[in-house]
């Protein structure tokens, strides 16, 4: 199923053979910023769908006249929801466009002045310019460049700040913090980008910011009776930020991959994967507040056991709940998907626990995406 083979890597990430000088070290993601249409709003359904805890807030009340900006965290995963406060606003430009999406991928560096020279040096088109922030609590330094579509990777470096989230931001505080759901960091995170694309974002990772194609799928791998996609999954030096890239491929109907095209209006984040310790328990509370998910026959699990062998989970629950399963030579991983979070069939999330797999789940590449075809013919985009 899968075109390639696992390259060797230590039990913290990094490369056992061929090792070389990593010109941008990465400490992991820092936090992903949402474009919304009202961010009050969605960071409501944030904390009580999902479990995120208050963190900080910019805004009118802060100082900052054009947005408002609200900062929610779960274990180590940060987002950021913010929404313009006017329509000629840059911001409403892109959600007028793009509906609620991702527009900053913010990565976690110690030197985000040098991490800006080496990319660009290398031709990534600039972002922002390195600057400085600074308030009571310390500096933080940033940079960014673009990637595909209109998203951004920013650099964040925060290793003489102590305040909640950014120079800018006051923590938060709020009576109404619903339990975490057992959410603890970003495990990678997909974008989509448009035909024959991929390789182009492939080279622009390696090149430009140093990451290695660690996994290919073809289209043969990804496939239904009806549609199909290619995919090709980079990760940094030491392994902490994974992004897999996805293109379309020819099919008998139109794929996931453009219907995101087509509903977001170009290339962009398609889901970002969190890592839990505990999928039974964290998706029931996930259903349990109103989370949707993406559902598979209960024929997925009559060969379960013969295709993966021994798992240490109950078979019910996983049925009960639909929660995926799959094997590769580390071990085996469990996964499930949400429906979009959005009106556009746009972005969703997965909710992961590893238990020793690296992989991305090949084996239940068709269930899943026979799932996404019943939810597109709903919708009229098969």
């Amino acid at each position: 199923m899968e075109t390639t083979t696992f390259q060797k890597v230590s039990p913290t990430g990094g490369d056992l053979e061929g090792a070389t000088h990593d010109f941008l070290p990465l400490n992991g993601t820092d936090y992903v910023e949402f474009y919304v249409g009202n961010a009050k709003q969605a960071a409501h359904f944030y904390k009580t769908a999902f479990g995120f805890q208050n963190l900080a807030y910019a805004g009118p009340e802060t100082g900052l006249r054009d947005r408002a900006s609200y900062v929610l965290q779960q274990g180590k995963i940060r987002i950021v929801l913010t929404t313009p406060m006017h329509s000629n606003h840059p911001i409403a430009e892109h959600i007028k466009k793009h509906g609620d999406g991702v527009k900053v991928l913010a990565l976690w560096v110690d030197d985000a002045y040098d991490a800006f020279e080496q990319t660009v040096s290398r031709g990534a088109k600039p972002f922002q310019q390195p600057q400085t922030m600074t308030d009571e609590d310390g500096e933080v330094r940033t940079s960014g460049i673009y990637l595909y579509g209109e998203t951004v990777h920013l650099f964040v470096e925060r290793k003489n700040y102590k305040g909640a989230f950014l120079p800018g931001y006051k923590k938060m505080e709020s009576h109404f913090n619903p339990e975490p759901a057992g959410l603890l960091y970003v495990d990678h995170c997909v974008g989509n980008v448009g035909w024959n694309k991929m390789n182009q974002w492939v080279n622009f990772y390696e090149d430009i910011m140093g990451f290695r194609n660690i996994l290919t799928f073809d289209d043969t791998a990804i496939s239904t009776e009806y549609s199909a996609l290619m995919s090709k999954v980079m990760s940094n030096g030491n392994g902490y930020v994974k992004f897999p890239i996805n293109e379309p491929a020819e099919g008998k109907k139109k794929s996931q991959i453009e219907e995101y095209l087509d509903y977001y209006e170009g290339e962009g984040v398609q889901h970002l994967a969190l890592a839990t310790h505990n999928i039974v328990e964290t998706v029931t509370q996930l259903q349990n507040r109103g989370v949707e998910f993406l559902t598979v026959p209960t024929t997925y699990y009559d060969t379960l056991t013969e295709r993966v062998g021994h798992i240490d989970e109950d078979l019910e629950p996983l049925k009960k709940l639909g929660i995926l399963v799959d094997r590769d030579d580390e071990g085996y991983l469990l996964q499930i998907f949400t429906k979009p979070v959005e009106d556009r069939p746009t972005v969703f999330f997965e909710i992961i626990q590893r238990k020793g797999a690296r992989s991305f789940g090949a084996g239940n590449f068709k269930a899943l995406f026979e799932a996404i075809e019943r939810e597109q013919e709903l919708r009229g985009n098969l």
